[in-house]
Protein backbone atom coordinates (compact mmCIF):
# COMPACT_ATOMS: atom_id res chain seq x y z
CA UNK A 1 0.00 0.00 0.00
CA UNK A 2 1.53 3.35 -1.02
CA UNK A 3 2.21 5.91 1.68
CA UNK A 4 0.06 9.02 1.55
CA UNK A 5 1.99 12.27 1.61
CA UNK A 6 2.01 14.20 4.86
CA UNK A 7 -0.46 17.03 4.58
CA UNK A 8 0.54 20.41 5.91
CA UNK A 9 -1.96 21.80 8.39
CA UNK A 10 -3.63 25.04 7.36
CA UNK A 11 -4.47 25.87 10.98
CA UNK A 12 -2.80 28.79 12.75
CA UNK A 13 0.19 27.30 14.56
CA UNK A 14 -0.09 27.62 18.34
CA UNK A 15 -3.64 29.04 18.30
CA UNK A 16 -6.12 27.65 20.84
CA UNK A 17 -9.17 26.70 18.78
CA UNK A 18 -11.26 26.22 21.94
CA UNK A 19 -10.87 29.95 22.52
CA UNK A 20 -13.98 32.11 22.44
CA UNK A 21 -14.41 33.92 19.17
CA UNK A 22 -15.95 33.97 15.73
CA UNK A 23 -14.80 31.54 13.06
CA UNK A 24 -15.70 31.46 9.38
CA UNK A 25 -15.63 27.94 7.94
CA UNK A 26 -16.16 26.43 4.51
CA UNK A 27 -16.73 22.70 4.07
CA UNK A 28 -16.80 21.22 0.57
CA UNK A 29 -18.33 17.96 -0.55
CA UNK A 30 -16.00 15.23 -1.73
CA UNK A 31 -15.03 15.97 -5.31
CA UNK A 32 -17.13 19.14 -5.04
CA UNK A 33 -20.10 17.02 -6.07
CA UNK A 34 -23.39 18.95 -6.10
CA UNK A 35 -25.28 16.86 -3.54
CA UNK A 36 -27.38 19.44 -1.73
CA UNK A 37 -29.59 21.10 -4.33
CA UNK A 38 -29.37 23.69 -7.05
CA UNK A 39 -29.26 27.41 -7.61
CA UNK A 40 -32.21 28.84 -9.51
CA UNK A 41 -32.80 32.59 -9.90
CA UNK A 42 -29.99 33.34 -7.43
CA UNK A 43 -31.64 31.24 -4.72
CA UNK A 44 -30.53 27.91 -3.29
CA UNK A 45 -33.17 25.20 -3.49
CA UNK A 46 -32.10 22.44 -1.12
CA UNK A 47 -32.97 18.82 -1.75
CA UNK A 48 -33.37 16.26 1.07
CA UNK A 49 -29.60 15.88 1.50
CA UNK A 50 -29.22 19.65 1.59
CA UNK A 51 -31.90 19.89 4.27
CA UNK A 52 -30.00 17.30 6.31
CA UNK A 53 -26.81 19.35 5.93
CA UNK A 54 -28.71 22.46 7.10
CA UNK A 55 -30.50 20.71 9.98
CA UNK A 56 -27.26 19.19 11.19
CA UNK A 57 -25.57 22.59 11.14
CA UNK A 58 -28.33 23.77 13.47
CA UNK A 59 -27.77 20.68 15.62
CA UNK A 60 -24.29 21.95 16.55
CA UNK A 61 -25.79 24.81 18.56
CA UNK A 62 -28.19 22.51 20.41
CA UNK A 63 -25.60 19.80 21.05
CA UNK A 64 -22.91 22.18 22.29
CA UNK A 65 -24.36 24.98 24.40
CA UNK A 66 -21.22 27.13 24.03
CA UNK A 67 -21.73 27.24 20.25
CA UNK A 68 -23.80 29.88 18.49
CA UNK A 69 -24.40 30.03 14.78
CA UNK A 70 -24.26 33.32 12.95
CA UNK A 71 -24.77 33.67 9.19
CA UNK A 72 -24.52 30.46 7.18
CA UNK A 73 -25.64 28.91 3.91
CA UNK A 74 -25.71 25.44 2.42
CA UNK A 75 -24.83 25.60 -1.27
CA UNK A 76 -25.05 22.76 -3.81
CA UNK A 77 -21.56 21.47 -2.98
CA UNK A 78 -20.38 23.31 0.09
CA UNK A 79 -21.38 25.03 3.31
CA UNK A 80 -20.25 28.44 4.53
CA UNK A 81 -20.86 29.32 8.14
CA UNK A 82 -19.86 31.60 10.96
CA UNK A 83 -19.56 29.68 14.18
CA UNK A 84 -19.25 31.52 17.51
CA UNK A 85 -17.59 29.83 20.49
CA UNK A 86 -18.66 31.40 23.77
CA UNK A 87 -16.69 31.28 27.00
CA UNK A 88 -19.47 32.19 29.43
CA UNK A 89 -20.35 28.56 30.19
CA UNK A 90 -18.22 26.42 32.51
CA UNK A 91 -16.77 23.15 31.32
CA UNK A 92 -14.61 21.78 28.61
CA UNK A 93 -15.10 22.91 25.02
CA UNK A 94 -14.29 21.05 21.83
CA UNK A 95 -11.86 22.85 19.56
CA UNK A 96 -13.18 24.14 16.25
CA UNK A 97 -11.83 21.06 14.44
CA UNK A 98 -13.70 18.79 16.86
CA UNK A 99 -16.94 20.66 16.22
CA UNK A 100 -16.47 20.42 12.45
CA UNK A 101 -15.62 16.73 12.83
CA UNK A 102 -18.81 16.14 14.82
CA UNK A 103 -20.82 17.98 12.17
CA UNK A 104 -19.29 15.97 9.33
CA UNK A 105 -19.81 12.66 11.15
CA UNK A 106 -23.45 13.28 12.04
CA UNK A 107 -24.41 14.81 8.68
CA UNK A 108 -22.65 12.02 6.77
CA UNK A 109 -24.45 9.31 8.74
CA UNK A 110 -27.81 10.99 8.19
CA UNK A 111 -27.20 11.58 4.47
CA UNK A 112 -26.01 8.01 3.96
CA UNK A 113 -29.12 6.65 5.68
CA UNK A 114 -31.24 8.74 3.31
CA UNK A 115 -29.45 7.50 0.22
CA UNK A 116 -29.12 3.93 1.50
CA UNK A 117 -25.35 3.99 1.16
CA UNK A 118 -23.34 3.01 4.21
CA UNK A 119 -19.79 4.33 4.40
CA UNK A 120 -19.97 6.74 1.45
CA UNK A 121 -17.82 9.85 1.75
CA UNK A 122 -19.78 13.11 1.76
CA UNK A 123 -17.21 15.75 2.78
CA UNK A 124 -13.67 16.57 1.75
CA UNK A 125 -11.14 15.64 4.41
CA UNK A 126 -10.18 19.17 5.42
CA UNK A 127 -12.01 22.49 5.68
CA UNK A 128 -11.19 26.16 5.32
CA UNK A 129 -11.29 28.37 8.38
CA UNK A 130 -10.67 32.02 9.08
CA UNK A 131 -10.58 33.56 12.54
CA UNK A 132 -12.76 36.68 12.49
CA UNK A 133 -10.89 39.29 14.49
CA UNK A 134 -12.92 42.45 13.97
CA UNK A 135 -16.47 43.64 13.48
CA UNK A 136 -15.56 44.76 9.95
CA UNK A 137 -14.24 41.29 9.13
CA UNK A 138 -17.36 39.68 10.59
CA UNK A 139 -19.64 41.97 8.57
CA UNK A 140 -17.66 41.38 5.35
CA UNK A 141 -18.07 37.60 5.76
CA UNK A 142 -21.76 37.94 6.62
CA UNK A 143 -22.26 39.84 3.36
CA UNK A 144 -20.29 37.24 1.43
CA UNK A 145 -22.50 34.46 2.84
CA UNK A 146 -25.67 36.44 2.17
CA UNK A 147 -24.68 36.98 -1.48
CA UNK A 148 -23.27 33.49 -2.09
CA UNK A 149 -26.18 32.10 -4.10
CA UNK A 150 -26.23 35.18 -6.34
CA UNK A 151 -22.49 34.75 -6.95
CA UNK A 152 -22.73 30.99 -7.66
CA UNK A 153 -21.48 31.15 -11.25
CA UNK A 154 -18.32 32.99 -10.12
CA UNK A 155 -17.74 30.86 -7.00
CA UNK A 156 -14.50 28.83 -6.96
CA UNK A 157 -16.54 25.90 -5.58
CA UNK A 158 -19.00 26.02 -8.47
CA UNK A 159 -19.02 23.06 -10.76
CA UNK A 160 -21.34 22.38 -13.66
CA UNK A 161 -23.02 18.98 -13.30
CA UNK A 162 -22.51 16.62 -16.22
CA UNK A 163 -25.34 16.78 -18.76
Amino acid sequence: MPMLPNRRSIRLQGYDYTRAGAYFVTLCTAGKECLFGEINTNTIHLNDMGRIAADTWGWLATQYLYVELDAWVVMPNHLHGILLIRDDLPGKRKPLGGLIGAYKTVSTKRINILRGASGEIVWQRNYYEHILRSEADLNRVREYISNNAAQWAEDENYSVPDS
